[in-house]
């Protein structure tokens, strides 16, 4: 086998960014989108330029879907199935090579032609079962179509017909080999592929105990693959079909390297491209490449959620309020609500980082932006917490 899945992977940063440059304006010149978000387009003449353009958001699409179903207008072609996830939100689905792009993880993973897959990931209107078939598919591996549940019968699959790697959410694994050991039964399980949950490093570790490798992606019904691991371990690997950025929640901007935010993709699937696709998940760029030989940009995994929406003192209050209120004071760097109980009571204060300045005026913006009084407190720049929040909740709720 081939150490990588295919020459893109292995790219100079420069050759890389020509061909994905060329992709993006191909995929912006074909979006089927309104003429006010065309016309910024027009201006994006690099990836840097991005930034211009609006993200796009689960209930932006939502809204669409309902106005021009199923997908809300966005230009689709090729498409095979049509899924659907909670919302509800429709996605498409193809069937030529390797559509969702999950070959090359599971090419990362080792596996290949010689495998038999046991897919336990679900068959019923998600696309979660038919992303990893396709990429199976990709490899040349075998698939055993297995989904949820039922494990002893899982087991006497897995027995009778050899399989030697498992795709599923990372914990079922474990139920499958528990409930195999249970029944004095051996499997030849020797390499998963998981996604969809957090892979603990107790749990990796268990399966490496049993003779295992197991490593994790990073992908979505909309997206397809989005990163993944190799056996470098070190972060994960961003896939050579999408352009991804970190950028502050509740906001559009990029972070500087290394710095906590929400992930924004654009897909260069020419079948459904989506721009600047907010997934909700926090994570951070890894400078470097990977000591496995990959030369893509690297993000350290998923570190939460970026929506970070509560209800204060009978207030939603949004990030996306957070960035307006920093927004209205350039000498401000970076805010931060803080929400926390004094007796039975909802409180609020809002930490500022900026070398001193009004603090009258900032707590009238607050008011103004917010809709509500609270503490605020001037800190010095770089001294909030790297870790992407803008609302903290430390209210307990046991």
């Amino acid at each position: 086998m081939n150490k990588y899945y295919d020459d893109l992977e292995t790219r100079s940063a420069d050759q890389r960014e020509a061909d994905q440059t060329a992709a993006l304006m191909s995929r912006l010149g074909e979006s089927s989108a309104p003429d006010d978000w065309k016309e910024i387009a027009a201006s994006v003449k690099s990836i840097s330029d991005l930034a211009r353009l609006p993200v796009l958001r689960k209930s932006d699409l939502a809204e669409w879907q309902k106005a021009r179903p199923p997908f809300g207008g966005i230009k689709t072609a090729n498409v095979a199935h049509i899924f659907q996830s909670p919302g509800p939100i429709y996605e498409p689905g193809g069937i030529s090579h390797d559509w969702w792009r999950v070959g090359r993880f599971l090419h990362a993973c080792g596996i290949g032609s010689a495998d038999i897959v046991q897919n336990c990931f679900s068959y019923h209107l998600t696309p979660a079962g038919m992303i990893f078939e396709s990429g199976a598919r990709a490899v040349g591996a075998t698939v055993l179509p297995a989904g949820t549940g039922q494990t002893e019968m899982q087991v006497r699959a897995a027995e009778h017909v050899g399989c030697t790697a498992y795709a599923g959410t990372p914990d079922y694994l474990k139920v499958i080999l528990d409930k195999a050991e249970e029944m004095g039964v051996t499997l030849k399980f020797t390499r998963a592929a998981v996604g969809g949950g957090a892979l603990f490093p107790s749990l990796r570790q268990e399966y490496a105990d049993r003779g295992i490798q197991c490593l994790q992606n990073y992908a979505t019904a909309d997206l397809g693959n989005i990163a993944y691991e190799s056996p470098a371990m070190e972060g994960m690997i961003v896939d050579e079909g999408v352009i991804l950025e970190v950028v502050r929640p509740g906001t559009g901007d990029p972070v500087k390297t290394g710095e906590v935010g929400e992930v924004v993709v654009t897909a260069l699937n020419p079948d459904y491209p989506l721009i600047r696709f907010a997934t909700g998940d926090l994570s951070a760029v890894l400078s470097g490449i990977s000591p496995c030989g990959r030369t893509n940009m690297r993000i350290k995994g998923w570190m939460g959620r970026a929506d970070q929406t509560c209800k204060i003192k009978g207030m939603f209050v949004r990030p996306e309020q957070v960035a307006e209120l920093v927004a209205r004071h350039p000498e401000i760097t970076r805010g931060r609500v803080i929400v926390s109980r004094e007796g039975e009571a909802d409180m609020m204060t809002v930490k500022l980082e900026c070398e001193g300045g009004d603090l009258a005026e900032y707590e009238a913006s607050l008011i103004a932006v917010l809709k509500l009084k609270g503490r605020v407190e001037l800190v010095t720049p770089g001294s909030l917490p790297n870790d992407g929040l803008v609302i903290d909740d430390q209210r307990s709720y046991d």
